[in-house]
This record gives structure tokens, C-alpha cells and sequence, in this order.
């Protein structure tokens, strides 16, 4: 659901609610009443009370599952409730107009206790319809990765021609190679390594973090072959083991772009790439150089595919940031493993 068309259903329900509230009253005759303004305070509290659990307090802790700051949350936001009511109804509306709406009479046990009580409805109705639209939300994002899921395996299938055999045959270049010539048979091992992985499969569509770094060393060595000497780029890994899993092949978007776009040749200003994991989050950042003479400015579908990824994959676990000012370019990517 977009968010235009979310705002427009919203907008439209609390037209209905209120509408049927203010015709009743004006049906009764209630306007003549000086009391009914206090209707409209308490309304604008409650649609204030609605979307700070509906907007914050609800996304911000039920996703994340953290108990007790739910119930600090839904405590805090009644507190405002309770607070914002008295501010308006007992402080204002008696220094403009010269009344309040409870007597003074009024014990503030009784205050909260009864306020408690018209409070708490649009917490459970926000609560309600935030994990109606949530569920709502996963069941659409779970139809498009079973269609995702499809269309990778129909595309799989009509591009193979018996990838095992390719592999296969890979080797056996290799083993005719090693005699001739150690960097011949070095390239064709590495291309033997990228395409063994990329046919490798797992029961949870994950793959090792090692394996898919090993993945992109064997692309940085394959490209070094082929440029050295004048090949510059810098890969560092850090902090990472065989125990942490990632979706396969998410990473080598970001490295064939700095290849495709970036200045390769200066060492003054090498493509930089780090993978890094520290307490169970996955940092990477590349940057590059533009290369200003390259005649192919597309971006590809690459990018677009791994944006994809991430939100389908890792919805709200993902942070991916890309800067590019025409001179160079920058991506940094944190993920929770």
C-alpha cells in the first residue's frame, strides 16, 4: 500500500468515526451545550494517542520484540494522554472561558482512574489495526518473495546449459593448463571456484558469510589477473567466520559496479572495499573513484535487484545508504545477521 493511499483510508476513517459522533449530537441538539468542545479536545487527544502507538510505539518495540518497553511505552503515552486532557480541559478552557469539565470537587485518583478509562481504547484499537496492516504487510511481502522465488528459478532454468557440466569441463581446462602455464591455469581455477558457488544451494536460500567473501576475493583475484599490474583495490575482511549466513551472491552487485564505473589504475585512489562483523551485524563499504571517460552510464539492474534483495530478505534488519556527488562513489550496507 502506498503511502499516499494509506493516509487517504485514514483520513477517510476518522472522517466517519467523527462524523457520526458530531451528527448525532447536532441531531440531540448537543451544539447548544457549552460542555460540547470538550469533545473536540478529547477527540484530538485521542487521534494523538492513536498514531503514537500506531506510528511508534508499536513498530518501535512489537517488531523487536522488547516487552518492557512496549508497556513503558503504552504507559508513557497515557501519562500524555492524561496529562495533555487536564493541561487543556482544567487549566485552559477555565482561564479563556471560565470552566472546566470535571468539578473541583474531583480527586486526582478519580481523574486518572476515569481517564484511564477513555484512554485506553484507542490504544487497543491502534494496537488492532497495526497488526491487521502488519499482517497484511508480511503476507504481501511473502506472496512477492514466493514470485521472486519463481521467476529466479524459471530464469535459472531456461539460462543453464548443464551449469554441473561447465563446471566439469572448467576443471578439466585446468588440469590441461597447469603445464602450460601457472597463471592460465590460476585464472581458470578461480572462474572454476565463482561458478561452483554460484550452484551451490541451501535448505534456508542462505549461504556461509565466509563462502560468499571467498566469492568476492575470487572476483578481485580473477579481474587482478587480467589488469596487473596497473590494478589497484583494496579488500579487507574482518571479523568474519563460517557460522554467520547471508543471502548468496548479495554482495558482488556493489564490487562488478565499482569494476564497471571505477578508476582501477591509480593507486593513489584504489577502489576500497571492507566486510566487516561486529556482534552480529554485517558492515560493508565501498568506495570508488568514477571513472570519467567510461562511455556505458547505466547503472544495470544489478543494483536495482540487490535494493530488492534487502527489503524482500531483510525487512527492517537492512540500512543501505549510496552516495554519488559525480565523482565518486560510496556504499555502505549494515545488515542484522
Amino acid at each position: 500500500m502506498t503511502t499516499k493511499k494509506e493516509i487517504l483510508i485514514h483520513v477517510s476513517c476518522w472522517i466517519l468515526l467523527f462524523g457520526y459522533f458530531y451528527i448525532g449530537n447536532l441531531i440531540r441538539g448537543d451544539w447548544q451545550d457549552k460542555m460540547w468542545h470538550f469533545d473536540i479536545t478529547m477527540n484530538f487527544l485521542h487521534i494523538v494517542e492513536f498514531y503514537m502507538c500506531y506510528l511508534w510505539v508499536y513498530p518501535r518495540f512489537v517488531k523487536k520484540r522488547k516487552v518492557l518497553q512496549l508497556i513503558g511505552g503504552v504507559i508513557l503515552i497515557m501519562a500524555v494522554f492524561i496529562s495533555s486532557r487536564y493541561l487543556l480541559e482544567e487549566v485552559l478552557n477555565p482561564y479563556f472561558f471560565g470552566f472546566g469539565n470535571y468539578s473541583k470537587s474531583t480527586t486526582l485518583g478519580y481523574y486518572i482512574r476515569d481517564n484511564l478509562y477513555f484512554g485506553s481504547p484507542y490504544i487497543l484499537i491502534a494496537a488492532a489495526i497495526w497488526s491487521t496492516s502488519n499482517i497484511l504487510k508480511n503476507e504481501k511481502v511473502n506472496h512477492q518473495l514466493r514470485v521472486e522465488a519463481e521467476k529466479a528459478e524459471l530464469s535459472f532454468l531456461k539460462s543453464q546449459i548443464n551449469p554441473h557440466f561447465l563446471y566439469n569441463t572448467l576443471n578439466y581446462i585446468y588440469s590441461l593448463a597447469l603445464p602450460v602455464s601457472d597463471k592460465m591455469a590460476q585464472a581458470v581455477l578461480r572462474l572454476s571456484d565463482l561458478m561452483r558457488y554460484t550452484l551451490s544451494e541451501s535448505v534456508d536460500g542462505k549461504v556461509s558469510l565466509l563462502k560468499e567473501v571467498g566469492y568476492l576475493e575470487s572476483y578481485v583475484e580473477l579481474f587482478r589477473m587480467r589488469f596487473e599490474p596497473e590494478f589497484y583495490v583494496n579488500f579487507e575482511v574482518e571479523g568474519v567466520n563460517d557460522q554467520q549466513r547471508v543471502a548468496p551472491l548479495l554482495l558482488i552487485p556493489f564490487l562488478e559496479n565499482a569494476f564497471k564505473h571505477g578508476v582501477l589504475n591509480d593507486p593513489q585512489r584504489p577502489v576500497k572495499m571492507e566486510v566487516k562483523v561486529l556482534r552480529n551485524q554485517l558492515n560493508v563499504t565501498l568506495r570508488n573513484h568514477i571513472n570519467q571517460s567510461q562511455k556505458d552510464h547505466s547503472s544495470g539492474v544489478g543494483l536495482v535487484n540487490v535494493q530488492r534483495r534487502l527489503q524482500l530478505i531483510y525487512p527492517d534488519k537492512h540500512n543501505l545508504e549510496i552516495e554519488n556527488d559525480g565523482k565518486s562513489y560510496q556504499v555502505s550496507l549494515r545488515i542484522e545477521l
